[in-house]
């Protein structure tokens, strides 16, 4: 359990440097917060989905474990795909705030997923 606390406690902590930033930027410069924050949103589940496949799959055999993980990316991205090709044609939000937020949301919440990964692999070779 502890890698997954590890890994919530690094998110929570991103997120509160990320959003501080936001709502600095947001009295600098015009900002659709609703945007920004739908970004984040799906993002963030993004990642939490992803991480929790990874420990599911984490210790079983490898066949399970690439299905569940690969599976698991192929379907999360088709359905931020979709999310996105629908937030973009329906012109909920300022679309380039939206656009510009997700991808540096995409960006940075998948190193902290990709680290949290790497935690978890390390702590197994201690083990073992």
């Amino acid at each position: 359990m502890k890698p997954l606390f590890d890994f919530l406690l690094k998110m929570f902590i991103l997120t509160v440097i990320l959003w501080g930033v936001t709502l600095w930027g947001s009295g600098q410069y015009r900002i659709d917060l609703y945007a920004v924050f739908a970004a984040w949103f799906m993002v963030a589940v993004n990642t939490l989905i992803g991480y929790l496949l990874f420990e599911y799959a984490f210790e079983k055999e490898q066949a399970v474990f690439t299905k569940v993980v690969f599976g698991g990316l192929v379907v999360r991205l088709l359905v931020l795909m979709v999310l996105v090709a629908v937030i973009i044609v329906q012109q909920f939000f300022t679309v380039s705030d939206f656009i510009l937020s997700f991808f540096a949301f995409y960006c940075i919440y998948v190193i902290i997923e990709i680290l949290g990964y790497q935690n978890r692999n390390k702590q197994k070779k201690k083990v073992a």
